[in-house]
């Protein structure tokens, strides 16, 4: 896939990203589907972002992913976006040690699921 990298100033690349992610749900609504399609959309922007990230020379980059609003979502939405979270962690975290990323959690983590 191209991330055109080829476009970027290598020079002026930023130390430090931070990605809010929003919208996911409205996105999927737009489009007549259900809201865990467009979270599972976000994942895939998400493994693009951190990719084109670590090819740019971003040094850090955070991702801000799950406010305690959240929560108040419908159980079945929180349980998918759980789920969704957990598979992409797994699904991911080897490459991400190959390529010496490091992952850190920012926030309360006492509800996350244990898997």
């Amino acid at each position: 896939m191209d991330l055109g990298i080829n476009k970027i100033d290598l020079q002026r690349v930023p130390k430090h990203i931070a990605i809010i992610m929003d919208g996911n749900g409205r996105w999927a609504k737009a489009r007549g589907e259900k809201r865990i399609v467009g979270h599972q959309h976000g994942v895939d922007a998400l493994r693009t972002a951190v990719e084109a990230s670590i090819n740019a020379g971003v040094q850090f980059l955070t991702v801000y992913a799950f406010s305690m609003e959240n929560w108040a979502r419908p159980k079945e939405e929180v349980d998918g976006l759980m789920e969704l979270m957990v598979e992409a962690i797994t699904a991911e975290i080897e490459n991400l040690q190959e390529q010496d990323v490091r992952l850190a959690v920012i926030g309360d983590m006492n509800k996350l699921p244990l898997k």
